[in-house]
């Protein structure tokens, strides 16, 4: 992928949790596709989240996806953020303050457009329903419950062991004695997620009937978990699931998506395409050269297998084949800035800088909206060591930082930038901005306090360096 095919750090405080319970339900505030993996650990603002990739490419595929459907669930695309996250299972949750996360393996087994699309809209229903803030009082309210649930099980033990068993009790107790309260803490909050869900799956089909899309591509999801190991339900207390069973969910989805009139619309042709390519670049970078090879034969001539076959190359280091790939795509599809970007990464990735320019400021001139390519020609320019280009570097990563604010990357290569240019207090500044958004907040400090030396006073930069100086993580 691109430059920024790596992965990235989300800034924040790490979460900690304070008895069993707690820690449970932490791993509970993600609201997810499946039950396999929706309840792992996950904070939304976790000081380093190892496995979060970024390509400019599928991102803005995963936003052409989400934007009707956000706009008819009033979530609101530019508030709502998509965050793909570098696991081959097909899963997304959402958590935290409408952050979606899509598992590259959703894109990689999901055969059409609509599948991810039903996804999208599946998470979406859970940010329109509230269901995270509804949970966060859930849980408030469960702490209460498991206090509550330690002396009714005491009372009826005691009850138990005074009446020589001549008086009975409501139950109650006695599930507290047999199971615990936090296990019924446990169940009582598993049952309210397993209610949400059901309420996603039903906002879900209501999108996508009004973006006039099918509902196949989610009940298709849904069936293929069906039919998944994990999913074998026999003899599983339905009571320790935060999901609906496969069978029972597979059954409301298909009464819901029977009565669509879009169930049999298909997916426009340029739509599938970019989705073929998507899936071409994430099997590329992320599966084994043997498995590149199986998807993606060397009988296949198409474009996506070509995309996939070039990036292996690169992978393994074979430049001369992977730029002479990558230059048939290009003679094919001249005007796909993804291309050049890839020769782009290509050259500046194994020493050849000053080479890559050319092609970096094509897939800019190509996709100029994209800051992600910005910061991949920015760095470029800067590691030419050409001070003639040093100007431009500090021009493009500026603008690529207007449009990535939390890249790290994007501050650290404008930092170099401006300590060639002899702007001392700027490069410190941007130095501090690259730790702090790298979640190391002890350097981002040091280097701020270091820049508030060499900044005008009460100017913006200053402020901003004054503002990372005196930043205290919230305490969970």
């Amino acid at each position: 992928m691109n430059g920024s095919f790596a992965p990235a750090k989300l800034s924040g405080p790490p979460v900690s949790s304070r008895n069993r319970l707690c820690a449970w339900a932490m791993r509970s505030l993600a609201f997810g596709l499946c039950v396999a993996t929706a309840l792992t650990p996950v904070a939304a603002h976790a000081q380093e989240m190892k496995g979060v990739i970024r390509d400019a490419e599928v991102e803005n595929l995963l936003r052409d996806y989400a934007r009707p459907i956000f706009n008819v669930a009033g979530v609101g695309a530019t508030n709502t953020t998509i965050i793909l996250m570098g696991d081959r299972s097909f899963n997304a949750f959402v958590a935290g303050d409408r952050r979606m996360f899509i598992n590259t393996g959703a894109i990689m087994d999901a055969k059409t457009p609509n599948e991810i699309i039903g996804v999208i809209a599946h998470e979406s229903g859970h940010i329109k329903g509230g269901h995270l803030s509804r949970l966060h009082q859930q849980l408030a309210t469960a702490q209460i419950l498991s206090v509550v649930g330690m002396l009714l099980g005491a009372g009826a033990a005691v009850g138990a062991a005074t009446s020589g068993g001549r008086v009975g009790t409501n139950g109650s107790g006695l599930a507290g004695m047999v199971l615990g309260p936090q296990e019924i803490v446990r169940r009582s909050l598993l049952s309210y997620q397993r209610s949400e869900e059901q309420a996603a799956d039903r906002s879900a089909v209501d999108f996508l009937n009004a973006t006039h899309q099918s509902p196949k591509g989610l009940l298709d999801t849904f069936q293929r978990f069906s039919q998944d190991s994990i999913f074998r339900t026999s003899g599983i207390d339905p009571y320790t699931f935060s999901h609906p069973l496969p069978t029972e969910r597979i059954a409301n989805l298909e009464a819901l998506a029977s009565k669509s009139p879009y169930l049999n619309v298909k997916d426009p042709p340029a739509l599938q395409a970019r989705h073929d390519m998507a899936r071409a670049k994430l099997f590329g970078f992320m599966a084994s050269t043997a498995e590149v090879g199986r998807r993606y034969p060397l009988s296949d001539n198409s474009l996506p297998a070509r995309y996939a076959r070039a990036i292996v190359d690169y992978r393994t280091k074979r430049i001369s084949e992977a730029l002479t790939k990558i230059d048939g795509l290009i003679r094919e599809q001249p005007q796909n800035p993804y291309f050049w970007e890839l020769r782009g990464q290509t050259l500046l990735e194994f020493g050849r800088a000053k080479e890559a320019i050319a092609d970096l400021r094509k897939a800019v001139s190509l996709a100029p909206s994209a800051g992600l390519i910005r910061i991949l020609l920015g760095h470029a320019l800067v590691a030419s060591e050409n001070p003639a280009f040093v100007d431009e570097a500090i021009s493009e990563l500026s603008n690529a930082v207007q449009r990535e604010p939390d890249s790290p990357d994007g501050y650290r290569h404008l930092a170099t930038a401006y300590s060639r240019k002899g702007q001392i207090g700027q490069a410190e500044l941007n130095s501090a901005r690259a730790y702090f958004y790298a979640g190391d907040y002890t350097a981002a400090a040091n280097h701020a306090s270091r820049a508030k030396d060499q900044l005008t006073p009460n100017t913006p930069a200053w402020f901003k360096a004054d503002e990372i100086l005196n930043y205290r993580p919230p305490k969970t």
